[in-house]
């Protein structure tokens, strides 16, 4: 499983940022290696976080190189003041149980 996580501070959206951001989360949500989404905002609400997780790297290949992914990349300066993308292997996923999540769970034991 892989997750890459887009870390932003917003700028100021218009209507095309809002077209594309919706296209772009239906594209993700169509490809057949689409795990799920999950967002987080800073405390002081400026700087987000928005992982999406694959089951593969082609997949997330697919979903970056996509037409309307290509048209937002070219065009980010209008929307963000500034981004930074962590693309990773999620090599182990654990917790008490309590929640679910979208990578698995392997329950960690309390000794």
């Amino acid at each position: 499983m892989y997750s890459a996580a887009f870390i932003f501070e917003a700028g100021q959206y218009d209507q095309e940022f809002h077209r594309l951001n919706t296209l772009i989360d239906a594209v993700a949500k169509s490809l057949p290696g689409f795990v799920g989404v999950e967002s987080w905002n800073a405390a002081d609400a400026q700087r987000r976080n928005v992982t999406y997780y694959w089951q593969d790297l082609e997949t997330l290949k697919t979903f970056s190189t996509h037409p309307a992914h290509q048209e937002a990349k070219r065009n980010y300066a209008k929307w963000y003041k500034g981004y930074h993308i962590v693309v990773s292997q999620v090599v182990r996923s654990y917790g008490d149980g309590a929640f679910e999540h979208l990578t698995p769970n392997q329950r960690q034991s309390a000794t």
